[in-house]
């Protein structure tokens, strides 16, 4: 029988005065129950959180067919669903692609302002929409919205686009590989069944059993820092924007964030003693109390979710195990500063769609898929080593630890130039790619969704020309190349899966039939190039390589981008 898509049950007001109501999909039964049959299936996403989800929305967009098993029936957490907030410019870009964005930015809160303080005092400060950059995407420096929204408009765009099955109320409970594909063995409430797969994404977390299945080694290190999140309405407004006390007077001289979030939801997050209670922390009367402290005895406060929760960095050591790719907080787990969880767990799932995508149909060798581990495990590897000098700076070692602590807080007091010492969480960026065999030495970083001119003077955006190319490399070509030039980056399209545009400035002259218009020179300042130059990009928005003549260089790159040999290329 066809598997029937399952539809949104409940409207998107999930936030309560009693806590949240998160939408609830229906189990079907899977086809394999009744025929006995053990399916064949290209890719299997395990695991619907965010990265998991943002994973099967960016192949339905591609076009590839794949499953997702969850082992819920619904997006965010029962019983813990407040978690992830804060999503990147990088991610925003991501999630436009994927045809999600207006969604987010409709429900969530614009934010760029950032302000620390000390006790009474600020320490440091910032406005991302005045550093570049930030300020020439399409898309703003952050958005705050709860976690489950974005997940809920990730399943409606899947069932949107088609390709993608998913299965709700289906746990995995065994796992094997071996040289011809892997296999899964699926428990549901209408009982077991078999199924097999090419590619198995593993996005089921933290505690993810693909681990242990594997053999998969974790460097890890556990924290002993505590925290009480508090999501709350107020009768009084503070300004929307990210304020943090590193040494907040109303909280024990401890730490604390504050954030607004959609449905006009504040998230407060208190930093406890390491040997707190989390359940004496987290009842309504002592959160009331200290809410209480923080804005007034005058205040009202309407408390929607409390929670405590500890944190613990970790990572794999290969994000890859045969069949098996490890993505999200099955990958790696980071402390909350900076917003450099959830965001890297979508980055890992857009880096990975695109490579399997050109795999399955036929557009990129095999070997691609190694540049997987490459990238995302530097870029986890990073986001570890940023969130844990952030936990040591707010929660410091007694000693040295302590004594630059004092010292930094004490010096951004007066001086403006000990303010870049105050650390209370890097903002997460998109991470550079240095160590990439689908790259050259001249690639590896990310192109902004910047915007451009079309032939006819309307507006496009990088994204555009992505959706344009459809999962092939796109090159730029900047400045009057000249036709001879051209013809040689057409005859290398016809060979590769390759989409070419000429970029002029507000005077070129095109030589080319596609071209568009780089009035303000956005969109090669994006490229990361100048002159007369090419860039060459991926379906993720990142620069294989750049040059300046259309020679054997470029030809090598598009081998790289396709995993093919330097042999074959």
């Amino acid at each position: 029988m066809a598997y029937e898509q399952s539809a949104l049950t409940n409207s998107y007001e999930y936030a309560q005065g009693s806590g949240y109501v998160l939408p609830e999909y229906p189990f079907v039964e899977p086809p394999e129950i009744r025929s006995g049959e053990t399916s064949h299936h290209p890719i299997v996403i395990v695991g619907g959180g965010l990265a998991g989800l943002t994973m099967a929305c960016a192949l339905a967009r591609y076009g590839v067919a794949a499953v997702l098993l969850d082992e819920d029936n619904t997006v965010g957490v029962k019983g813990a669903s407040s978690r992830g907030i804060c999503y990147t410019q990088k991610s925003l870009e991501i999630f436009e692609r994927l045809g999600v964005y207006e969604r987010i930015a409709a429900k969530g809160v614009q934010w760029s302002v950032g302000r620390t303080f000390a006790g009474h005092d600020e320490v440091y400060s910032f406005d991302l929409r005045q550093q570049s950059a930030y300020h020439l995407s399409s898309q703003p420096p952050f958005i705050n919205i709860q976690q489950f929204y974005i997940e809920g408009f990730l399943v409606d765009r899947i069932n949107e686009l088609g390709h993608v099955q998913l299965r709700w109320n289906n746990r995995v409970t065994a796992f094997e590989q071996d040289s011809e594909g892997a296999t899964l063995t699926v428990t549901t409430p209408a009982g077991d069944y078999r199924l097999r797969a090419d590619h198995v994404i593993d996005a089921t977390g933290s505690r993810s059993p693909f681990r242990t299945w594997v053999g998969a080694s974790v460097t890890a290190k556990k924290g002993d820092d505590r925290w009480c999140i508090a999501d709350v309405r107020f009768s009084k407004h503070p300004p929307v924007e990210r304020h943090t006390w590193i040494e907040a007077p109303f909280n024990e001289n401890r730490a604390v964030w504050q954030h607004l979030m959609g449905d006009d939801v504040w998230r407060i997050d208190y930093q406890m003693p390491p040997d707190a209670d989390p359940e004496y922390v987290s009842r309504e009367d002592v959160v009331r109390e200290r809410l209480a402290r923080q804005f007034g005895a005058d205040c009202e406060v309407e408390i929607v979710w409390v929670g405590p929760y500890a944190y613990r960095s970790e990572c794999i050591d290969h994000m890859r195990h045969g069949r098996v790719f490890f993505m999200g907080d099955a990958a790696k787990v980071v402390s909350p500063f900076g917003a450099r969880g959830g965001n890297t767990g979508v980055a890992d799932a857009d880096n990975l769609a695109w490579k399997l995508a050109a795999v399955v149909q036929g557009r990129a060798a095999p070997a691609l898929l190694g540049s997987y581990h490459e990238e995302r495990h530097e870029a986890a590897r990073q986001n570890v080593l940023v969130t844990n000098r952030t936990a040591r700076f707010l929660r410091p070692a007694d000693g040295v630890e302590r004594l630059f602590r004092d010292a930094a807080l004490g010096l951004a007091r007066k001086y403006e130039f000990a303010r870049q010492f105050v650390n209370t969480g890097r903002m997460a960026v998109a991470n550079p790619y240095t160590r990439s065999s689908a790259c050259e030495a001249t690639g590896g970083l990310s192109v902004q969704n910047v915007g451009f001119e079309w032939t006819d003077g309307t507006r496009g955006t990088v994204n555009d020309l992505l959706r344009w190319a459809d999962g092939q490399l796109l090159l730029l070509v900047f400045g009057n190349t000249g036709r001879e030039a051209l013809e040689r980056v057409r005859a290398l399209a016809e060979a590769a899966p390759l989409r070419c545009v000429q970029v002029v400035g507000p005077d070129g002259a095109a030589a080319a039939h596609e071209h568009v218009r780089d009035p303000h020179g956005h969109l090669q300042g994006a490229c990361h190039v100048f002159g007369h130059a090419w860039a060459l990009l991926r379906p993720d928005s990142y620069v294989v390589a750049t040059g300046e003549s259309i020679d054997a260089d470029l030809v090598r790159a598009i081998g790289k981008a396709v995993g093919a040999s330097e042999k074959d290329a």
